[in-house]
Parts: C-alpha cells; structure tokens; sequence
C-alpha cells in the first residue's frame, strides 16, 4: 500500500522540485520510505506503506532491467505468485507483489492491466514511448486523480497532492458538486474542482507524448449476463469462490485485522480469516457508542469471543467523533458527507497500534442484496396497484408519525417509500439514497434490466465506487492502515452480477445466497441478526452541541456568498429538524461537510 504521485511532459518539466511537497502530502499513506525515478521530462515517486516484503529493495518505483520502464502502484496484486512463475528468468529485486507487474508489461503492454487480480492504482512511465499509462481496479478500491497544466500531466492517490502544484486551478466544478448535494459524492471522472479528474475505476488511461489522451474500459460490469442457476450449486460455489477470495486477501508480511459489527458481513469475514492464518492470529475492531441505537460493540464482542480473535472495542462517543470530525475536514481534499467515515477513521486508528492491514465488508450489499431500498422496489408495484385513495390515506398516516433522531427507523423508511414509491424506479432509487438537500437529479446510463437488478448494479457503479469505497481508503490511510474489501474480488463480483436477483432478495429476505452460504461458518443468529450499519447520532448533534457550529456553516447570508445550495431550502430544512417536525440530518450533514470543505479547500 502506497501514495504515488508523479509528472511528466512533453519536454523539460517546469516545476520539478513541486515532487517533494507533492510526497509530504501523502506521506500518511506510506510512512515507512519515499523514492523518486528522476528524468528530465518525467519525475515519480512513492511514500511506501511496507506490507509485502519489508525491506527498503522493495520500496517503489520499480525500474526495468534497461532502467527504460518505471512503475509505481498502490494497492495489492492477489495473483502475484502466478505472474511471478510466468516469468522466473526475470530479474526481481524483492519480493514485491507490486514489481511482478513489470515483466507482465514488458510482454503485454497496457493489456497486463486487465491480468491483474487486485485492488490497485497505478502508474508507469515507459521511457521508450514518452508514454504514461495509469489505471485503476475493476471496483475502484483505490484511488488516481490527474490533471494537465501545460503540456504535463500531473497524478496522485489523493487530491489534495496536486493542489501542492502552484499553478493548478481550483476553479470549482458546479455540475459535481451538485451531484454531491443530490447524492453526497461526486461521480467520476469529476472532482470537485474542473481542472482535476479522477480515472475510471477498470479502465486504463494512456498519455502520448502528442497530446492525446485514451481510456480503456478493461472491465464493465454492466456486460455481465443473468445466468439461470440452480440454488444449491449457486451457494456452493459462492461458498467455494469466497473462501478463496478471503485466504488470499489475508496474505501480508505484517499483522491482519478485521473491522467488525457483529452482523453477517464481517462476521463471515472474521470467521474465513481465522480458518485461513489460524485463531487467535486475527485483531477484531468494533465501534463502542455511547448512543444505544448505534451502539452494536457487545454482539461484536461476543463474535469475537466465539471466533476467539484479539478482540478491541473503539471508543466512539462524542468527544472523539468530534476529533475525527476535524482530522476528516482539514486532512482530506474531497467534501465527504457519510458520516460513518468519522467512526471508521477512530477504528483505523486504534487498529494502527496492532495491524497494518484490515478486512471490511464493502460490497456485500450491493453485490448480493443487502439494502431495504431493494425490498421497497419489490413491493412498489403492489403499492402502486392500490387504488389512490388507499395510497392517499397510507402517505398522510405515515407522514403523521413523528420523527425521530434514532438511527434508520422503520418510521425513516416508510417515509422514503410512501413519498417516492409511484416515481420511476431509477427516480425513487435516488430519492431514497440521495441527501433530500437537492433537487438535482444526476444523469446515469442505465441500461434495459428490471428494477432490482438495475439498481443493485447502479449503487455498485456510483454510491460503492464513489462514496463508500472512498470513505474508507481516506479514513484507513490516514493512519496507514491497508483496507481491503474480499467481497470486492474480481471472481466473487464476476459470480455476483451474473446471478438471477431472486437469488439476492428472495421474498422478503435480502441477501438470500450469501446468507444461505454463510451457514456452513456461522451460526444462524449471527446471520439473520437485523442489520444496523456503521454511523453517527448527527441529528443530535445538530440541534445540540454541534448547534452553534451548524448555525455558523449554515447562515443564510454565508450560503447565499458561496452560491452553490439553496439557502432558502436549507433554512427551512433546519427550521423543520430543529422544530422536531422531520429528521432531515442527512440533507444538513451534506451541506455541513460542504461548508468545512469550502473553508479549508476551495
């Protein structure tokens, strides 16, 4: 795991000497050594987080054997033994996963990308051509923004590395950053500023000494096919596919852990690392919350008794949300309005003094049906074939309920359902995941699936890509920790997006197959518990001790000056949530996290 960064041009760079303040910016993703590859149209270099190999011969960039060809990744490379018996007469340096990709570029070309089993952003100057190539994981793990001054290209794991450069612009991207009050991320490529773009999660990026600039879509996971599938053969081989994807994400030289709740995903995850390197040799963290609603820290306690991990309860009351609150908003460049980066930033930290390396769930629900917004597309025809006035009466009854501050209550989503359930279902997906700040609607290629199955791969596509893998690199690599996500491996995913979806949500059960694979490990208790998820009591917060802090972001005139949300529409949001009329958190926790981004960023 590393921060690279790098530049290059058509000629003689013109602020070489930026690199080193470029590295200083990331070098919370790689503390343990930094290097550069120097040439007089091209400077990259890499702040090494040591997982794989230790020693400093394996700090990057790699160099071919003519000194021509240069790479830097970050991220891990699973198949990396399988590359290296490809090419046993290459002469390796270390024992890097990372340096297997040269000899596979040197054969392939920008082609090897696509042979990678991995998660990764990476970068490689081939001197030969003049040529940059970078490239990104299939899911979008991690991370690689880039940008052009000039005739130079400039990249990085993190943004705030490239506004290091003095003559970058931070001209703000209006389209993104209403994307971000619809949904509370940005899409790629954008970013918040118009001169700085993100590539693509799967596809490969190529810079030519002419000018022109290519991108190759390697993996599209809208390409896959519904395959018809019997039940039991499915869960056997979900079962087959995922305990390898877990004993190969388990691989390090250092220390592995795994972020816990107590619930299903990382339940399974915790139990198939301690069948891979042995019980008692995995570090189990889970969030303590003073707010009962959020708390789930005794069913993870008692998990990790049963699995006998090394397990640590987190400390997350208010007092330490708050800290992470600050090191979130001034140490990363990117307007981030999940509030469940703030607990997770207090477990990578904690787990920092045991492990490097981590294990968490993302993708699980997207992948296989773990969301109640996908039992709601389920049962929207059956409430849209009701005649009006009972739909009529349904809404007024449920919108008479009060509100409350309480985490995800079935009086939430009811209210989502009954105020969007008639809307076409790409329409009330949105709305039910989107902030309620905004009534921008942010434009996607959909293409011809039914509801369920089309929005499953849509949050695979935007709200995991863009918002909740995000969330966790930022928050772990602030403590240089490793985050790694097995539901995410390429095999795993491939077998997931081909499955009929009532293989996914079957009747009123979500996550049917993996649920129904999970019983081979763990008991059925663990498995059917209802989910709570990872998040913060912001409602609260708003209205209490956050109350001045919310009115100073918040002020009308303030809103009205930056010109970006509706100040009218945020007051009386503010108004309703402070009156106890409606739990609107999550549309002002977007425009929060806005106002903290705009002061210290824009």
């Amino acid at each position: 795991m590393c921060g690279i960064y790098g530049m290059a041009g058509t000629s003689a760079l013109r602020f070489p000497d930026v690199l080193e303040r470029m590295g200083e910016a990331l070098r919370h993703r790689g503390p343990d050594g930094s290097a550069w590859f120097d040439s007089p149209n091209a400077r990259i270099g890499t702040e090494r987080l040591r997982i794989i190999d230790l020693h400093e011969r394996a700090d990057q960039p790699f160099a071919s054997p003519d000194g021509k060809v240069w790479l830097e990744a970050n991220g891990e490379i699973y198949n990396a033994a399988w590359i290296r018996a490809r090419y046993p007469d290459y002469p390796y340096r270390s024992h890097s996963d990372v340096e297997t990709i040269l000899p596979l570029y040197l054969e392939h070309g920008a082609n090897a990308v696509s042979m990678l089993d991995g998660m990764f952003g990476l970068a490689i100057w081939d001197g030969r051509t003049n040529t940059l190539t970078l490239a990104r994981d299939r899911a979008g793990e991690k991370p690689i923004f880039y940008t052009r001054i000039g005739g130079e290209v400039l990249f990085s794991s993190e943004l705030q590395c490239l506004l290091r450069h003095p003559e970058i612009s931070r001209e703000l991207d209006r389209d993104a950053l209403q994307d971000y009050l619809a949904l509370g991320y940005t899409l790629e490529p954008r970013s918040p500023f118009k001169a700085i773009r993100r590539v693509p999660a799967g596809t490969i990026m190529r810079f030519t000494p002419d000018g022109e600039e290519t991108t190759i879509r390697y993996w599209d996971p809208a390409s896959f096919a519904i395959q018809p599938r019997d039940p039991r053969e499915a869960v056997a081989e979900l079962q087959r596919l995922f305990e390898e994807a877990v004993t190969k994400q388990v691989m390090s030289d250092v220390p592995v852990g795994v972020f816990i709740s107590g619930g299903l995903d990382s339940s399974l995850l915790a139990t198939l690392a301690s069948k891979a390197i042995g019980v008692d040799k995995v570090h189990t963290f889970s969030a303590q919350f003073a707010e009962e609603s959020y708390d789930e820290s005794r069913d993870a306690a008692e998990l990790a008794k049963r699995m006998r991990t090394r397990h640590i309860p987190v400390r997350t009351d208010e007092e330490t949300l708050r800290e992470a609150l600050h090191n979130v908003t001034t140490r990363v460049a990117e307007p981030l309005a999940d509030p469940a980066i703030l607990p997770t930033f207090l477990l990578a930290r904690a787990a920092r003094e045991h492990v490097k390396v981590v294990l968490s769930g993302e993708g699980a629900d997207e992948l296989f049906g773990g969301y109640p917004t996908y039992l709601g597309h389920k049962i929207a025809p059956i409430y849209d074939a009701l005649p009006s006035f009972i739909r009529a009466a349904l809404r007024r009854a449920t919108l008479a309920v009060p509100a409350s501050g309480k985490k995800v209550t079935l009086e939430f989503m009811l209210k989502r359902f009954v105020t969007d359930a008639e809307k076409p279902w790409i329409e009330r997906h949105l709305n039910w995941f989107g902030t309620g700040v905004s009534m921008h609607m942010p434009s996607f290629e959909v293409r011809d699936h039914d509801p369920l199955t089309g929005a499953m791969l849509l949050d695979y596509q935007t709200y995991l890509r863009d918002n909740l893998l995000v969330k966790v690199d930022r928050a772990t690599m602030l403590s240089s920790v490793e985050a790694r996500a097995p539901y995410l491996d390429r095999f795993v995913t491939a077998f997931a997006l081909s499955l009929p979806p009532d293989l996914r949500v079957r009747g009123l059960t979500t996550k049917w197959i993996l649920k129904k694979a999970a019983e081979k490990w763990i008991p059925r208790d663990v498995i059917y518990r209802r989910k709570r998820g990872l998040s913060v009591p912001i409602a609260g917060w708003i209205n209490g001790s956050l109350r001045s802090e919310v009115d100073r972001l918040l002020a009308p005139a303030r809103l009205r000056e930056q010109g970006i949300v509706d100040a009218d529409r945020v007051s009386e949001l503010l108004a309703a949530h402070r009156e106890g009329r409606a739990n609107h958190a999550k549309a002002l926790w977007a425009v929060i996290m806005l106002g903290y981004w705009i002061e210290n960023w824009a």
